[in-house]
């Protein structure tokens, strides 16, 4: 969820926010994005990041850098592709048909759709999003597209709305990092997963401890930035809410992109796109309180 997609007027930094207050800045802050209609591109006021594509607009030429086909784009109903995420999840699920999904953070849509074709009419997508704006948006592309199979629910990652051992993938796109409580988030997705279920996250870590002061911008924290945890804190995090086979694989060519949500800061030096999967093991007993 770039920075430079979201609107320019987010509070000025505020010293030790708490974690509640960080939840209601990142839903204010897309709430607005989902009321614009859209997240404005990759470019924002600067044209060059585009290449020489003309025939492409700014909303495809940033899906496609984030790994979706053309295909893919082509299938979507129109908004829903929201330009919010930081790779394409359904790439590294290995979704089957009849599998139930849960979209954590599910924005436009755009992944819960993709994930409703490869399940298929014996599998279910549920998307689950923060901030109500957007859960109407979702609907209405769902309808809009024919999507039978999916369903969307208004709900926090960390209190997920969905029943114990009821999913078979939890999907992610960008959006764990936004949480101030990544071990809840866990905690809850190894709760709702069946055994053997598994993640299949596309994310931003951080590489490289961030300055104090980018930690309390808002700005910075809404756009993805400053929530960003490292690998070693995510990969123990996984391991203490009972994940196995855990893997996080950082993609530097993403620091390319990275570099466009916050010109002139140097933020690519700090931080990187990656996949995160892992697996809750088939003989675990859910025994984590939440």
């Amino acid at each position: 969820m770039p920075m430079n997609k979201l609107p320019e007027n987010t509070s000025a930094p505020q010293a030790h926010k708490s974690d509640d207050a960080i939840r209601s800045q990142v839903r204010q802050d897309y709430a607005r994005v989902a009321q614009g209609g859209g997240a404005g591109g990759c470019c924002g006021p600067a044209p060059s990041c585009c290449g020489d594509a003309p025939e492409l607009n700014i909303q495809t030429l940033v899906s496609l850098r984030l790994g979706y086909s053309q295909v893919d784009l082509d299938l979507m109903p129109d908004g829903a592709d929201m330009g919010l995420g930081c790779g394409n999840p359904s790439a590294i699920a290995a979704l089957r048909p009849g599998e139930v999904v849960a979209d954590l953070g599910a924005g436009g849509g755009i992944d819960a759709f993709l994930a409703a074709r490869e399940v298929g009419a014996t599998g279910r997508v549920i998307g689950i999003d923060m901030t109500p704006d957007m859960v109407s948006k979702a609907r209405h592309h769902a309808e809009q597209g024919g999507f039978s199979n999916v369903e969307f629910r208004l709900g926090e990652i960390e209190y997920l709305p969905l029943a114990d051992a009821s999913v078979d993938v939890i999907l992610s796109n960008c959006v764990i990092n936004l949480s101030p409580d990544k071990p809840q988030v866990f905690r809850e997705a190894f709760r709702v997963l069946k055994p053997g279920g598994r993640l299949a996250i596309s994310d931003v870590v951080a590489t490289a401890e961030l300055p104090p002061e980018w930690r309390d911008d808002p700005q910075l924290h809404s756009g993805c930035m400053a929530g960003a945890a490292r690998i070693e804190e995510l990969e123990a995090m996984l391991a203490t809410a009972g994940f196995s086979r855990i893997t996080i694989q950082p993609k530097d060519q993403s620091r390319e992109f990275i570099r466009d949500w916050a010109p002139g800061r140097g933020v690519e030096a700090y931080l990187v796109a990656a996949t995160i999967e892992a697996v809750k093991p088939l003989a675990s007993a859910y025994t984590h309180c939440s």
